[in-house]
């Protein structure tokens, strides 16, 4: 989720939903270490439960990363290593790493003797050719000696060379038995399930054979799949111009906030509507946090033939 799930994005997710464990984007070790770090790790204190994604593979480099985002407030770091593309893998870290368990290990190892919340790794299931269920298992385990209690399992295969990033997301098999055998196997771990999932029924399935699910491009293209009994589009959307006229004031862009809002009246008689007004540059020169109201009034005009907002009562991770 590099360039998506920026502070913006998810205090728009947290007015969607309350619980849900909200992630940043994956942030590498060389970003903050040689970069703006007030950049990368201020959030607004809304966001909470909120975890921030690394992406590295030295250790020390990892340690010193994690307890900035200690020293930030947030609650979890996590170290993801099951992105595919080629920009991280000339990082020499990402996907790749699932081929160096020990290295693995080493990077937890220090990153939990450098802070003290929870630090977790996001992964696949396979890479390449090794695919087959002990090549996973082998993983897990060797990472938990280290000391990670929470794995979130994306249940594809990782195709480094040949398949593009999307591809990858696409195209490697979801195989959800295999992180039904990792929570079988390792009753003691936490495993969070994601890949694939887009719709309330297909969450509801997985509750009673893992702990949670993750959900990312579903989640950002109709965030109401995360929405809490209750709650409403309109509600969200006057949270969000408040939000707005807050940020604009501090020298923010209304463009860079309505960007993540498009999906908000997904599947509405009037989404093209919403999208269309929400990302219209004549409007958006004018930098007017009023944008989002007008397009609220123009979508609800006929709000009487909006769709049920639907109704999910328990917690996501996204």
């Amino acid at each position: 989720m590099m360039d998506w799930t920026d502070r913006h994005c998810r205090y728009f997710l947290r007015q969607v939903s309350s619980s849900a464990f909200l992630y940043t984007e994956m942030i590498t070790t060389g970003a903050l270490l040689h970069g703006n770090v007030e950049r990368h790790l201020a959030f607004s204190a809304e966001e909470h439960p909120v975890a921030a994604q690394l992406g590295g593979s030295e250790p020390d480099e990892l340690a010193q990363c994690a307890a900035l985002v200690e020293q930030y407030g947030y609650d979890e770091v996590n170290l993801n290593i099951g992105c595919p593309s080629e920009r991280v893998q000339r990082g020499a870290f990402g996907a790749c790493l699932m081929a160096e368990p020990e290295l693995v290990a080493d990077c937890v190892r220090a990153m939990r003797q450098a802070v003290r919340i929870p630090v977790t790794v996001k992964h696949r299931i396979g890479l390449n050719a090794m695919e087959d269920f002990p090549f996973v298992e082998k993983f897990v385990q060797t990472v938990a000696e280290a000391g990670c209690r929470t794995f979130i399992v994306h249940a594809r295969n990782a195709v480094l060379k040949g398949l593009s990033p999307k591809e990858n997301r696409e195209i490697p098999p979801l195989k959800y038995e295999y992180v039904h055998r990792l929570k079988k196997n390792f009753p003691q771990l936490e495993f969070i399930l994601n890949g694939g999932l887009t719709t309330q029924a297909q969450i509801a399935n997985q509750d009673s054979l893992v702990d949670g699910v993750m959900l990312g491009r579903a989640a950002y293209h109709d965030p109401w799949v995360l929405a809490e009994s209750g709650n409403s589009r309109h509600s969200v959307a006057i949270k969000m111009h408040r939000y707005c006229q807050q940020q604009v004031a501090r020298g923010a862009s209304v463009r860079h906030i309505a960007r993540h809002m498009l999906g908000l009246y997904h599947g509405h008689r009037r989404a093209r509507l919403w999208r269309r007004l929400l990302s219209d540059s004549a409007r958006l020169a004018h930098n007017d946090p009023a944008l989002l109201l007008e397009a609220l009034d123009a979508v609800e005009s006929t709000s009487s033939q909006e769709k049920p907002d639907p109704e999910i009562p328990h917690e996501r991770r996204s």
